[in-house]
């Protein structure tokens, strides 16, 4: 799909934007990562990753960034003794996935609405 769609770009001053657009455009779709409590879920098949096509799967980055990847570091370096174990009980940590899924999906929507102001505009000077 990248290399078909790399063809259709062009080369005027114009193809770097229309390459941004149209792989965001392509992009949307896709489902949307979703933090969980593993401990509330009894249905293990839901911690796969389909993509990468792994049974178990976690994902976090620099503790800087989101909430979630906070709770995420606590949580792992209280599993490996590195540290105590965190005082919230599996519900509450689900509350907090829940929360962070719902401002993960407001800031997503804003984003979309702003890529599609953009292109409104872009479409409609061109």
């Amino acid at each position: 799909l990248q290399k078909s769609l790399n063809e259709t770009f062009g080369a005027d001053k114009y193809s770097r934007a229309r390459k941004e657009v149209l792989t965001y455009m392509f992009s949307r779709p896709m489902q949307m990562a979703l933090y969980f409590c593993t401990g509330v879920l009894e249905d293990e098949t839901l911690f796969r990753h389909y993509a990468l096509n792994v049974p178990f799967y976690t994902h976090f980055t620099s503790p800087i960034r989101r909430y979630a990847d906070i709770v995420v570091h606590r949580l792992l370096s209280a599993s490996l003794g590195v540290s105590s174990p965190i005082r919230m009980e599996k519900e509450d940590i689900q509350r907090q996935a829940e929360h962070c899924n719902d401002r993960k999906m407001a800031s997503k929507r804003v984003q979309e609405l702003s890529a599609d102001l953009f292109f409104s505009i872009f479409v409609r000077v061109r």
